[in-house]
């Protein structure tokens, strides 16, 4: 049986969906990955604390992708998981680990994504619309951003008087911390049958 393939998350804030990568692991849901590494794109954000707490090595590397790309691969990195990650790669990095790349975007791609749609503003957009539903979406990184091939999606229902911040907390729990951690193992799977 070959190794579980080793997997990096990429994060910049809060680490709620590495949180949920964590929990899904522990629960044995990954069961043809390990995450082995979570790198932060700047000091003292809770997502270090979430990887401590969880007894996975972390660091911080800041906007000095070769450093970047040199860490993943003295790690033997093999899938990379942006959670939450707030920097645009470049199309070296993508090259590096085509199609081993994947990320979470609050929406039902094509619908609220792009360049400066994170974080709120996805939910905003949404809501200023009209929208009866949205989601999140699970999908490979290309140049594009929020461009490439879609993993897997999960629909969610807005209720009448959600605000983006209410929004943004039931996508989360009814969709991302679901989604993210299916497709982990989807590729994880993959890589290691390859």
């Amino acid at each position: 049986m070959r190794e579980k393939t080793k997997i990096a998350v990429l994060v910049s804030g809060g680490g709620t969906n590495l949180q949920a990568l964590l929990d899904a692991e522990k629960r044995g849901e990954i069961p043809d990955g390990e995450i082995v590494l979570v790198v932060g794109s700047r000091d003292g954000i809770y997502a270090l604390e979430r990887a401590e707490k969880a007894g996975v090595e972390h660091c911080v590397v800041h906007k000095d992708e070769p450093k970047l790309i040199e860490t993943l691969k003295e790690h033997g990195i093999q899938l990379v998981i942006l959670a939450g990650y707030l920097t645009i790669l470049s199309e070296k990095f993508i090259e590096t680990y085509r199609d081993r790349i994947i990320n979470i975007h609050p929406s039902l791609i094509p619908s609220f994504c792009g360049k400066g749609m994170y974080g709120l503003k996805p939910h905003e957009a949404c809501l200023a619309r009209g929208c009866k539903v949205t989601g999140a979406t699970v999908h490979l990184v290309n140049e594009i951003p929020d461009g490439g091939r879609i993993l897997l999606q999960k629909a969610v229902e807005i209720q009448p008087g959600d605000t983006p911040e209410i929004l943004q907390k039931r996508v989360m729990e009814q969709a991302e911390w679901k989604l993210l951690p299916a497709a982990a193992e989807m590729m994880a799977k993959e890589i290691r049958e390859s």
